[in-house]
């Protein structure tokens, strides 16, 4: 069977896996200090982009329940 690299299911998938690269990466930064205010702001900003973005996929992938 052939591989859409392409499909929502592959999507999610990336969108977590960065989303979980930034929380690491933001939770690194703040036990290092000083730390730049401006690039925390931007990586927090980033993570709360992919997380809407993964709760949109999941909720185009999940269908609705019958009423």
């Amino acid at each position: 069977m052939e591989t859409n690299h392409h499909s929502p299911q592959r999507r999610l998938i990336e969108l977590r896996m960065e989303h979980s690269d930034l929380d690491a990466l933001i939770d690194r930064a703040h036990e290092d200090a000083p730390t730049d205010e401006l690039m925390m702001r931007r990586l927090k900003k980033r993570r709360l982009a992919l997380r809407d973005e993964i709760a949109r996929l999941q909720g185009a992938l999940q269908p609705d329940e019958p009423a």
